[in-house]
């Protein structure tokens, strides 16, 4: 039986819960309800099997132990049906109380509290180890007393194969690299999740155990972070990376303007004078560079590299490349210079400037990162006509990793097409065809497929399902979800798919769907190699009350539940780190504005959450965003994210009509580009599914023409 309640609506109060004494008859009550079982109870009854211990908190959470009789009578009735197996085990009230208050405490480092709730917390059978987690990860990280080593041991050994089990000994290994406890860390091992703390931390604890680490090891695990650093800090000095490892992270770290990072760079780099040079061409490049005479060292080349890369900034871009090319283009090495005017080029096409392409093609046959080529492929499909010869140019000098990339792919095929290589381009569309995502689906409308929906596989067994609901994992990541916490529900439920055979993730899938975790029906079926249930993977929940408030202001049901999809993935209470809320993710200036617009007169800021309010609000917001940019999709789903100005900014800028797939993937944000092709992608598989017709993505996405930027009279 699938319950009506939406996991995400509501968070339950368990302050308030606990403050509410039930008596014994009530505790008794519930307790009968959760055993015993109903064909009309809110949630299904499951198997007693030790993992899938369960009870109904809303019902039967209070604050004081259960009481020696009902303990008693519970043992009596597992002891007399435990060879039927339909017994669940109960979790004790005041454990689960106490769990809930060992987390608040954690929370606000109330450690003695912690510690003091940690043994009857570890009474819950199904969460009671997150109150230990908590303890013995702040014990680890408590610089003021010894580590706990015995009894973190114990906790891993005790929880085998667990995800806390896994994340604690993720966070020791971070621990004792810190402490200088090298044996220590390569005693340890690797864990299953691991992170760039983990994997800097055990290369840093082989390096200085005298194990041999290569240079290609560092640079794939760097990113960063403390662990990274003090690693990439050690392995600079010992030579194990050098000049040609550093000057490549440099000049990549430069391009994400992150110049924190750069700096903590370039000191691994220079000394404290050219440190001191580097802090000068940062502030004012051509101040800097004024008066200097050419470089004699590799370290002076850097610097004069790094500067002259700097006047690709701001508003004197035109005159500051003259002073480039007439001053210093004969003064460093080619290889630099090229590498310059691929930064001018960058910086025009996050601009979305239509000189990016010609800077790019200053730059010569220079390998560039990774990163910008890919703008310099995408500053070459902006351009009327497009040079596919340049496009297919850039693609071949990527590294292998990133050319095989189905983007990639399909616009190297588009170029060889272009080039009048039919059947190589055709290999490489036939490669990626089979892919259920943007590129795949345009790949497949290229070599003149039908768009056809993936046949289903076989519905998911009883036996599969009840496989699923005994999992420890998976029920502890529910539990977890009632609770509403979501950042230890999602990686629990992560980490327990590890290893799971497509049946078995369907299974999940179809449990998370039962539960209406429906992130987590949508995140599992993903996961599926060959058996492929589009039912999950686009699950389109709320019995058609999306589609209602959709037709009612005749827009595509199909593109508003694909839009959904990729902003909260039906979760009714979700909020991103902006602020924005619920399944259309309204920020609280627009929620506000829309519903004085439409004359909502019982809107508050705490109803943004509930569904009709939110779906009425936001398919109203998108009615209006598609409005006023001429019935584009493509365009009104970059408005909705990024928002409604800053497409018509994009669109002034064309030279000429482009394809509505080109105009997504030049989008200058990363967040919004990746979004618009999403949503697009989503909404062409939910109409198929809708009409049982099928649907062209490249129709949908139609063609954007330039045209004068105007002011948008929308949030």
């Amino acid at each position: 039986m699938v319950s009506n309640k939406q996991r995400y609506q509501k968070t339950w109060n368990f302050s308030a819960l606990a403050q509410a004494r039930r008596s014994q008859a009530g505790v008794w009550l519930a307790l009968t309800v959760g055993l015993t079982g109903c064909a009309g109870a809110e949630r299904p009854v499951h198997s007693a099997t030790a993992s899938d211990a369960q009870v109904d908190l809303r019902q039967s959470l209070v604050p004081a132990p259960l009481g020696p009789k009902v303990e008693a009578l519970i043992e009596d009735i597992k002891d007399s049906r435990s060879d039927t197996g339909s017994v669940a085990l109960i979790t004790p009230p005041a454990a689960r109380q106490a769990v809930v208050d060992a987390r608040e405490a954690m929370k606000k480092s109330q450690w003695s509290r912690l510690q003091a709730l940690a043994p009857l917390a570890k009474s819950d059978p199904v969460l009671g180890t997150y109150a230990d987690y908590w303890l013995l990860r702040q014990q680890l990280h408590d610089s003021t007393r010894p580590v706990p080593d015995a009894a973190l041991q114990q906790f891993m050994e005790q929880n085998q194969d667990a995800y806390l089990a896994d994340r604690l000994k993720a966070d020791w290994i971070v621990a004792a690299a810190r402490a200088g406890n090298y044996a220590l860390v390569n005693q340890l091992g690797p864990v299953v999740s691991s992170n760039s703390h983990v994997d800097c931390s055990r290369l840093m604890a082989q390096h200085m155990t005298g194990q041999r680490v290569k240079a290609a090891q560092v640079v794939a695990a760097f990113s960063p972070n403390r662990s990274c650093w003090s690693m990439l800090d050690q392995m600079a000095d010992s030579k194990v990376v050098g000049w040609k490892e550093l000057q490549p992270l440099l000049r990549a770290t430069l391009e994400t303007s992150k110049t924190g990072n750069a700096q903590r760079m370039a000191a691994i780099m220079f000394d404290a004078k050219q440190m001191v040079d580097y802090a000068a061409l940062m502030d004012n490049p051509k101040k800097w560079l004024t008066g200097r005479t050419p470089p004699k060292s590799r370290a002076e080349t850097e610097l004069v590299s790094i500067a002259l890369s700097r006047l690709a900034y701001g508003k004197q871009r035109e005159s500051n490349a003259a002073y480039v090319e007439t001053a210093w283009s004969k003064a460093i090495p080619k290889s630099d210079i090229e590498w310059v005017w691929s930064q001018f080029g960058l910086v025009a096409a996050l601009n979305v400037a239509q000189d990016a392409a010609g800077w790019y093609r200053r730059s010569g046959n220079q390998r560039l990162t990774d990163y910008n080529h890919a703008w310099q492929v995408r500053s070459e499909l902006r351009q009327t006509p497009i040079n596919w010869d340049l496009v297919a140019n850039s693609i071949r000098r990527m590294s292998a990793s990133q050319a095989a990339e189905p983007v990639w792919v399909y616009w190297y095929a588009r170029a060889l097409s272009a080039q009048g290589q039919k059947a190589a381009a055709t290999k490489h569309y036939e490669s990626i065809a089979h892919e259920l995502n943007f590129y795949g689906q345009l790949a497949s409308e290229e070599l003149g497929h039908t768009p056809a929906l993936p046949a289903a596989p076989a519905p998911v067994t009883a036996g599969e399902l009840q496989a699923a609901k005994a999992n420890p994992g998976l029920q502890r990541a529910i539990q977890l979800f009632d609770l509403g916490w979501r950042p230890e529900a999602v990686p629990e439920w992560n980490f327990t798919l590890r290893g799971m055979s497509d049946r078995q993730l369907l299974a999940a899938a179809e449990l998370a769907r039962h539960e209406q975790i429906f992130d987590r029906v949508v995140n599992t079926s993903l996961l599926t190699k060959n058996d492929v249930d589009f039912s999950q993977r686009f699950v389109a929940p709320f019995e058609g009350r999306v589609t209602e408030k959709a037709r009612l202001i005749n827009l595509d049901p199909a593109w508003v539940y694909g839009l959904i999809r990729q902003e909260s993935r039906f979760i009714t209470d979700a909020r991103s780190h902006v602020g924005a809320s619920g399944l259309m993710q309204l920020m609280p200036a627009t929620a506000r504005w829309v519903a004085k617009k439409i004359g909502m007169t019982n809107f508050t800021p705490s109803s943004v959450n509930d569904f009709d309010t939110n779906t009425v609000l936001g398919t109203n917001y998108l009615s209006m965003v598609l409005g006023q940019l001429n019935g584009s999709e493509v365009l009104a789903t970059a408005g909705y994210n990024a928002g409604p100005g800053r497409p018509v900014q994009w669109r002034a800028k064309l030279a000429g009509p482009v394809e509505g797939a080109i105009f997504a993937e030049t989008i200058p944000f990363t967040e919004t580009r990746l979004y618009v092709k999403n949503v697009m992608s989503n909404a062409t598989y939910y109409a198929m599914m809708f009409t049982g017709k099928p649907q062209s993505l490249k129709e949908r996405l139609g063609t954007v023409s330039p045209a004068p930027e105007k002011r948008v009279a929308l949030p």
